[in-house]
């Protein structure tokens, strides 16, 4: 299971005690937000991508939305999501849990400009029901980000 990947991967910091699993499902942001009592735009979720037959992860905030101009701009392709299928062979997430945490060294990371308006933000942690709040700083070390990218739209810094 994902989870233990990812409780493996934090236990490697001292950090797996922080992994908040919950009796209902989180798959969603919008669920995610009710199970963690907090704001959808505070949910970091995780997108997947395929770049040049490689997987590549953008965390955003929960408000935010791929702006397929600016994703073009920055990748030199046009957007493709992952299938549930290629998710789970080559980032080793299944739908619901994805996140940037116990994933192979090939998958890139990038962070959206989005999150930079929070103090701490929610990722998942493998599963449909897990979430970790980690602030920005924590969030950068974690995922091993390549970069902050600015490639959401139709969110506003409040």
């Amino acid at each position: 299971m994902a989870i233990e990947k990812v409780r493996a991967y934090f236990k490697e910091y001292n950090m797996e005690n922080r992994i908040l699993e919950f009796p209902v499902s989180s798959a969603t942001v919008e669920l995610a937000a009710q199970a963690l009592g907090c704001n959808p735009e505070r949910i970091a979720k995780t997108l997947s991508f395929k770049v040049e037959n490689k997987a590549v992860l953008i965390v955003a905030a929960g408000d935010a939305k791929v702006d397929n101009a600016k994703y073009k701009a920055f990748f030199h392709t046009k957007a493709k999501m992952l299938t549930p299928e290629e998710l789970e062979a080559m980032v080793g997430h299944a739908p619901g849990g994805v996140c940037p945490f116990g994933i192979p060294s090939d998958v890139s990371v990038y962070l959206d400009i989005s999150l930079k308006r929070f103090e701490t933000v929610f990722p998942a942690c493998g599963s449909s029901n897990s979430a970790i709040e980690l602030t920005l700083p924590e969030l950068e070390k974690y995922s091993q980000s390549v970069q902050w990218i600015d490639i959401c739209k139709n969110w506003q810094i409040t």
